[in-house]
C-alpha cells in the first residue's frame, strides 16, 4: 500500500515537471540541458554517525523545474552497529525563485546491516524505500537545505532520524 501510494506520487512530481517543460525538444539540444552533480549527507546522533555521496544527473526542462536520477552510496554507524546501503533515485527540483528549491525524491536502497549481539553478529539485508520532500537556500549551483523521509522506518532505516540536512550541487 506505501509502495503504490509512494510510486503514485513520484509519478505525479514527474507529470508535473514534463507539464512545466516550456520548450518542446526539438528545438534545443538534449545535452545542452542535462546537468551533473549530485550531492552528499551527514548525520550525527549520541554514539552514532552517517554518511552518503550521491552522483546525479538531472535535465532541466526551464528554470523553473528539473527532473533527473541518481546513485547513492551511504555508510551508518551507531554504537556497535554498522550499515552499508547503495542504491538510486529519482527526482524532481522545482524552483519558484531562483534562491529557493524544493524536492521531491523516490530513493530505493539495498541494506546490508551488521548488528554487534553476543555470541554471534546478526546479518541483515533488505530493501528499503525512502520518499523525501525537502526545501533549501540555492546560490548558483549550490544548494543547502533539509529533507524530510515521509517512509521512515525507525527499526530498518539508517539513518539518525526522518529529518536529513543536504548540500546538493550541479554544473
Amino acid at each position: 500500500m506505501i509502495l503504490k501510494k509512494t510510486l503514485t506520487l513520484v509519478l505525479c512530481c514527474l507529470g508535473l515537471a514534463l507539464l512545466q517543460a516550456q520548450n518542446p525538444l526539438s528545438q534545443d539540444n538534449f545535452w545542452d540541458r542535462v546537468r551533473y552533480g549530485g550531492g552528499f549527507g551527514l548525520g550525527f546522533t549520541n554514539g552514532g554517525f552517517n554518511g552518503t555521496l550521491a552522483p546525479s544527473a538531472i535535465y532541466e526542462f526551464n528554470k523553473y523545474v528539473a527532473a533527473g536520477a541518481g546513485l547513492n552510496l551511504s555508510y551508518a554507524k551507531f554504537n556497535d552497529n554498522s550499515f552499508l546501503a547503495y542504491g538510486g533515485s529519482f527526482m524532481t527540483l522545482v524552483h519558484p525563485i531562483p534562491q529557493i528549491q524544493i524536492s521531491a525524491e523516490f530513493e530505493q536502497l539495498r541494506i546490508n546491516r551488521t548488528l554487534r549481539a553476543s555470541p554471534n553478529n546478526i546479518e541483515d539485508n533488505y530493501w528499503l524505500p525512502a520518499l523525501f520532500v525537502g526545501a533549501g537556500w540555492r546560490s548558483r549551483n549550490v544548494t543547502f537545505g533539509v529533507r524530510y523521509d515521509l517512509l521512515f522506518d525507525e527499526g530498518r532505516s539508517i539513518y539518525a532520524n526522518n529529518l536529513m540536512p543536504f548540500v546538493r550541487f550541479f554544473f
